[in-house]
């Protein structure tokens, strides 16, 4: 895959992984264009980055999403990539008693259905394109469930698989799917669970990304980064120990529900 020369929409990309990405293409010759809900982060990352273009828009919003695609199509009609970034991380308790089943399904949206639905509403336009590329944003995680973030996980197991399928049925066509699987990075995502990964080295973004575009000049289609790695190794010759490493969060949290229930 070539980086250069291309217009790249980026969703969530106003902090974390999907700003550095913009920030490195936009160094090496691109057009980029990020999206994301909150406007102020918008406006800020682009006083941080000169020459970046932003757009206010929700992946959990289907009509959001069309409105995104009328107004691309029209600014940036030679957009030819796209990376879909945005994606939240909870901690969620499946025993609370009326669970916030509104969090649950804006969860699913943003890591799981957001970002099918940009792939069908952009399909059709990238395919008309010369040379185009899908990158959907997984997580090491999407091989093994992580149970205090139960959510998450399966969502991003979904985006694995999705993007597999996707791969397999545009293999006749000019447009490339690739999988980026990051391990715990350095982000904003990342530090709500500053407890839970205590003692777990994480990642810089800036590390992450260059290592990502690395992957795609390469033409690697499922760009696995760092304990990534590991993740998909031991959930095929260890399952059964990654998930107990995973699960200690969990025990932490179960043990404290033992006391205040006693």
């Amino acid at each position: 895959m070539k980086l250069q020369g291309n217009t790249i929409l980026i969703t969530g990309g106003s902090g974390g992984i999907g700003f550095e990405l913009a920030s490195q293409l936009l160094r090496r010759g691109n057009t980029v264009i990020v999206t994301g809900r909150d406007q102020d982060a918008l406006d800020a990352a682009r006083r941080r980055l000169p020459g970046l273009r932003t757009l206010r828009s929700d992946v959990r919003d289907p009509h959001a999403i069309a409105a995104l695609h009328e107004h691309v199509m029209k600014d940036f009609p030679a957009m030819n990539v796209l990376i879909n970034n945005a994606g939240i991380m909870r901690k969620v308790n499946l025993q609370t008693f009326g669970a916030d089943l509104q969090g649950i399904t804006e969860e699913i949206e943003i890591n799981l259905s957001g970002s099918i639905r940009m792939v069908m509403q952009f399909l059709p336009h990238l395919k008309a394109q010369d040379r185009a590329a899908i990158v959907n944003v997984s997580s090491g995680l999407a091989f093994n469930p992580y149970p205090i973030a139960p959510i998450y996980g399966a969502a991003k197991a979904g985006i694995h698989s999705f993007t597999q399928s996707l791969r397999v049925q545009l293999k006749q066509t000019n447009v490339k799917v690739f999988e980026l699987a990051p391990p715990a990075v350095d982000t904003p995502l990342n530090h709500t669970f500053a407890d839970e990964l205590r003692g777990t080295p994480l990642m810089s973004v800036a590390k992450l990304v260059d290592e990502a575009l690395k992957g795609l000049e390469r033409d690697r289609p499922e760009i696995r980064v760092g304990f990534a790695n590991v993740s998909k190794l031991m959930s095929r010759i260890a399952p059964g120990f990654i998930l107990k490493q995973l699960s200690k969060p969990v025990d932490q949290m179960l043990a404290q529900m033992k006391q205040l229930s006693s």
